[in-house]
């Protein structure tokens, strides 16, 4: 066996039935942008968005096998990291050409944040170099429910969910043949900027570094109250604390708050989060011990 140097995504160490079955994919699997874009509309609106393991204090693992037995083979979800390591082994074992890439997450801030957002840059093994790419977010939680052209200022109409591409001021000096991206996201307000990124390869590597700072950090916002996020076509739910938040692509809003107690019920109704063992307890006790 030749040594693991870190550039690719193990697809050899995938199970890809196990994998198609979660998402509910039957469809085709040719390395097409209609195939791209039937698996990851599946995987937006299958496996959600969550941060328990941080919350009942255990380390996230980004190995493949890990990610797989938590995200396929149980009815859990996770972060950008785990969701875009996932991704990137299905395509990967597809034919993709998949790159990483690293965004920062502003929703609407002008200051430079951290860049702990995972992205997937992804073209069909046959598509002209002419043809642009496809960016691939199954990560962040509220979509976008298909890839996005990077197509500079090109909207995506997505059952009613506004998304769209737009580049940004070369980044810096430091990086001056660098592009800098930005995408945009339309809500009850208007278009507000979610993230940009600039188009520079990432690696394994670097999502480990990112995931161990998202973890472990205070100023990570991961790690101050449970948080997830479940898309689809309909609806966007999200769990803030104990804030559940209903939002359709209309812009109609519906909230309420729980009570601690109601937490895993909540999580398995409407994420299809299921809790096991004796972390449904532990996360209702974390939850009224910080108040």
């Amino acid at each position: 066996m030749s040594e693991d140097l870190g550039y690719g995504w193990q697809s050899e160490l995938l199970d890809l039935p196990a994998y198609l079955k979660r998402v509910g994919h039957d469809g085709d699997l040719a390395p097409t942008g209609a195939t791209l874009r039937a698996l990851h509309r599946e995987h937006v609106t299958s496996i959600p968005f969550e941060n328990l393991e941080i919350m009942l204090g255990r380390p996230i693992d980004l190995s493949l096998d890990a990610v797989q037995a938590k995200l396929v083979g149980r009815p859990r979800g996770g972060y950008c990291y785990e969701h875009n390591r996932l991704f990137a082994a299905v395509l990967e074992k597809l034919g993709y050409e998949v790159t990483a890439l690293a965004g920062r997450v502003t929703l609407g801030a002008e200051k430079v944040l951290p860049a702990t957002h995972a992205l997937l840059h992804v073209r069909p093994p046959d598509a002209s170099r002419d043809e642009p790419a496809w960016l691939c977010d199954v990560g962040f939680g509220a979509g976008p429910l298909e890839p996005l052209r990077l197509v500079d200022g090109e909207e995506a109409d997505q059952d009613g969910w506004g998304f769209r591409l737009r580049q940004g001021r070369t980044v810096t000096a430091w990086t001056p043949n660098t592009t800098g991206w930005e995408m945009h996201q339309r809500g009850p307000e208007g278009w507000i900027q979610r993230h940009t990124f600039v188009l520079s390869e990432a690696f394994r590597i670097d999502f480990e570094v990112g995931s161990y700072y998202v973890s472990t950090s205070p100023r990570s916002p991961f790690t101050t109250r449970p948080f997830a996020q479940r898309f689809s076509a309909d609806a966007l739910h999200v769990l803030d604390g104990t804030k559940l938040t209903l939002t359709r692509p209309d812009g109609n809003v519906e909230t309420r708050t729980l009570a601690p107690e109601d937490l895993p019920q909540a999580l398995a109704d409407d994420f299809g989060i299921v809790l096991e063992d004796e972390d449904p307890e532990r996360l209702v006790e974390l939850v009224r011990a910080r108040g």
